[in-house]
């Protein structure tokens, strides 16, 4: 990631997160998660359209409308030209800003957001050309583990061989292990092999993305995420664990004829092959995640009588940098924001 006079500048994307966030939270509770996340959108598109940098779009969730922001392809940040002091992205030919890669996932959890409950969170990944894969929207296979048990991972062995793999690698019993799995029909076999191994299920509604970056966080009580989930959020996840030191191992899952040809035609050849967080996720890349609602760690936006107070994770490969950073969004008359950056 960039520098400033010696410092990474990862930690100006927080804005961008937290702008999403906050423009979601105005539909927390009302019943309609889509409006949350045209809002979440477009106040994403805004803040990133302020920054000093040149980015394009090459994973996105949703947006199909023609007038949607944050497409696959589009282009965000400030217009070619000499590089503006102190901005971000290293230099270019002619003194020019590269065109970086972007992923992102305005809003996850549209259903908890609707409900007003836990698991809404605004997330980003950004990294130098070439270091984020390009996917287009739709299912991937998942299995995402903490650093420690990365080698002990085979998305192509039997889930209970996993299991007890993982368990070994961790020093523990497989009963011992809490293994996250989105509630959906199409992993009613998973489920039953989970079952089977012995280690603790735990069944979540929405927000695959945050639970895999959950498997490699200390403290979040999750130790596997296994299924089926969109290929965004397989992308931002493998960003934040490349920066985490986790490990994804992941493969695309189409249902068409039409989804392998979207496939081939960003360059995969083999659309069967095992994908892992290096492929995923290159050099210099970084993470951003705001909670909309409370999350599995992160805190949900607080309205006080001082302002909003947001939470929001930035991770960073290049400065090795985790911090939670906690700001007070002041209203327009109440003087500026407040930052508290946690390490």
């Amino acid at each position: 990631m960039a520098r400033i006079e010696g410092q990474c500048v990862c930690d100006r994307f927080a804005s961008v997160t937290e702008a999403a966030a906050l423009a979601a939270a105005e539909w927390v509770g009302r019943g309609d998660g889509l409006a949350g996340d045209l809002a979440a959108r477009e106040a994403m598109a805004a803040q990133l359209a302020r920054l000093p940098f040149r980015a394009r779009v090459v994973a996105a969730r949703g947006g199909h409308q023609a007038s949607s922001a944050l497409r696959v392809g589009d282009e965000v940040g400030i217009d070619s030209g000499p590089r503006p002091d102190n901005s971000i992205g290293d230099r270019g030919e002619g003194d020019e800003c590269p065109l970086w890669e972007l992923a992102v996932d305005p809003l996850e959890g549209h259903a908890p957001l609707a409900r007003g409950s836990d698991g809404a969170l605004a997330m980003l990944a950004v990294g130098p050309p070439g270091s984020i894969m390009a996917v287009p929207e739709m299912y991937m296979q998942k299995m995402i583990v903490a650093g420690e048990a990365a080698a002990a991972i085979d998305i192509d062995a039997p889930v209970v061989e996993n299991i007890r793999a993982v368990a070994a690698a961790l020093g523990r019993r497989p009963q011992d292990l809490s293994v996250v799995v989105l509630d959906r029909a199409r992993h009613e076999d998973l489920i039953a092999q989970v079952k089977r191994s012995g280690a603790r299920l735990r069944l979540i509604e929405d927000g695959d993305a945050s639970a895999g970056i959950a498997a490699a966080v200390r403290d979040a009580w999750v130790d596997m995420y296994i299924g089926i989930g969109g290929s965004t959020e397989g992308i931002i996840t493998a960003a934040a664990l490349r920066c985490l030191g986790g490990e994804i191992q992941a493969r695309f899952w189409p249902v068409s004829r039409h989804q392998v040809e979207q496939v081939r035609a960003t360059g995969v050849e083999d659309i069967e092959a095992r994908l892992t967080t290096s492929d995923m996720a290159g050099e210099g890349v970084l993470f951003a995640a705001t909670a909309v609602t409370g999350g599995r760690f992160l805190r949900g936006i607080d309205v006080r009588s001082d302002g909003a107070r947001t939470e929001t994770l930035v991770l960073c490969s290049r400065c090795h940098g985790v911090r939670v950073v906690k700001t007070i969004h002041r209203s327009q008359n109440g003087g500026p924001q407040v930052s508290l950056e946690t390490r």
